[in-house]
C-alpha cells in the first residue's frame, strides 16, 4: 500500500480514547481477614490529567500521551504524536465522537483517517479495557499526596504495558475477524 506521501507502510486499525486520572479517588472492593473491617483512604481533590490512547488490537502497538486537558488543542497534539510514532503507515483510527474528535480546528494528519463508532456504545471501543487494566494496577485504594504523584504512577503503568498485554485485553473476535 501506498499512502499520499508516497511511502509504502501498511494499514492499522487502531482505537483511541482518552481517560483522566487525578487526585479523587472511588474506593474499591478489597480482602481482608475474617471480622476485620478493612480502611481504605479516601479524599476528593479535584485534580486531574488525561490520558490519551490508541491501540492497535491484532499487534497490542500503541500510543500514549499524557495531556493537561480533553479538549481539541490537546487531541491535535496526541494526533501528531501518533502521526509521526507510524509515519510510513495509513492508521484507521476509531474514535468515541466526543466534541473534540469531530471540532473545526482538528487538524487530522494525512496518514490518519477517523471514523466513529455509536454514541453511547463503550463497549465497542476495547481501548476502554486499557483504562480499566491501568486503574486495577496503579490506582486502586491509593491516594496520592500531589498531581505529579499521580502522573509518575501513571506513566510507570502505562510503560509496563508490553504488546502481549494490550493484544491479550483488546484482540475481540469481532476485530480479528475483519483481518482473517
Amino acid at each position: 500500500m501506498h499512502n499520499r506521501s508516497g511511502k509504502s507502510g501498511k494499514v492499522r486499525l487502531m482505537f483511541q480514547d482518552e481517560a483522566g486520572f487525578g487526585r479523587i479517588n472511588k474506593p474499591k472492593y478489597c480482602w481482608c481477614r475474617k471480622g476485620i473491617r478493612p480502611s481504605v483512604p479516601c479524599h476528593h481533590i479535584r485534580e486531574y490529567r488525561y490520558a490519551y490512547g490508541a491501540v492497535e488490537p491484532l499487534t497490542g502497538e500503541s500510543c500514549f500521551l499524557v495531556m493537561p486537558y480533553c479538549n481539541t488543542v490537546c487531541m491535535n497534539l496526541f494526533l501528531n504524536q501518533l502521526s509521526k510514532q507510524y509515519p510510513d503507515d495509513m492508521i484507521l483510527l476509531c474514535c468515541d465522537g466526543a466534541a473534540w474528535h469531530k471540532a473545526g480546528i482538528l487538524c487530522v494528519p494525512e496518514n490518519i483517517r477517523l471514523f466513529f463508532i455509536p454514541p453511547y456504545t463503550p463497549e465497542m471501543n476495547p481501548i476502554e479495557q486499557i483504562w480499566k487494566e491501568l486503574r486495577k494496577r496503579g490506582f486502586r485504594n491509593e491516594v496520592f499526596a500531589t498531581l505529579e504523584k499521580v502522573l509518575d504512577r501513571l506513566c510507570v503503568s502505562i510503560c509496563a504495558l508490553t504488546s502481549n498485554v494490550i493484544r491479550s485485553i483488546t484482540a475481540r473476535s469481532w476485530i480479528l475477524s475483519c483481518f482473517y
